[in-house]
């Protein structure tokens, strides 16, 4: 199978194109561990694929060429590798313009382990929909000269289903999008 993929991507990573500490890469879900399955990678992209905390969105610009590929498991990855940093406002552009067959699109969902992150706050509690949370720092909210204060209570929040990062709430009336990272739980 390794020199099957090697001659399939021309011993470069199938995503970014370095040719440094490839190795392959089997897709999941993969039962199967199939060359229709997998992919030939760097370290690099493995790595950040196997461990989303080191995610770094810059490196992943090459998903702009590499969405393109014939081979199913490829796209799977590069899908799902945007989805996770769609955040990032340019990624949103290249998920626009990808089209994956309904059974590669259902392989992407199924086995994208970023599906299943949760909201959580600074201190890694789980957040869920009308939760109150206090402000741990103040923030500037965009569009606007309001500051909310650190200690701000916010009551009845709602999650952005699109981003585990985001939450929103009322502060002093105006319904405002917060970044987890801000938050604390209260009980």
């Amino acid at each position: 199978m390794d020199k099957a993929l090697a001659n399939r991507s021309d011993n470069s990573c199938e995503l970014c194109g370095s040719k440094i500490d490839l190795s392959v890469y089997h897709v999941p879900p993969n039962e199967e561990k199939s060359v229709e399955r997998s992919l030939y990678g760097c370290a690099t992209c493995i790595h950040q694929i196997e461990h989303p905390e080191t995610t770094d969105a810059n490196h992943w610009r090459c998903l702009n060429d590499s969405m393109w590929s014939e081979h199913d498991a490829v796209k799977v990855v590069a899908w799902r590798m945007l989805t996770r940093i769609k955040a990032e406002g340019w990624p949103q552009d290249l998920l626009d313009m990808m089209y994956l067959e309904e059974e590669a699109m259902g392989w992407a969902k199924a086995g994208n382990p970023d599906s299943k992150q949760k909201h959580v706050d600074v201190n890694g509690v789980e957040l869920e929909a009308g939760d109150s949370v206090v402000l741990i720092k103040d923030l500037q909210v965009k569009g606007s000269s309001m500051i909310a204060k650190r200690g701000t209570s916010v009551r009845r929040i709602t999650l952005d289903p699109d981003n585990h990062e985001y939450i929103e709430g009322k502060v002093d009336g105006q319904k405002i999008v917060i970044v987890t990272q801000y938050v604390k739980k209260t009980k």
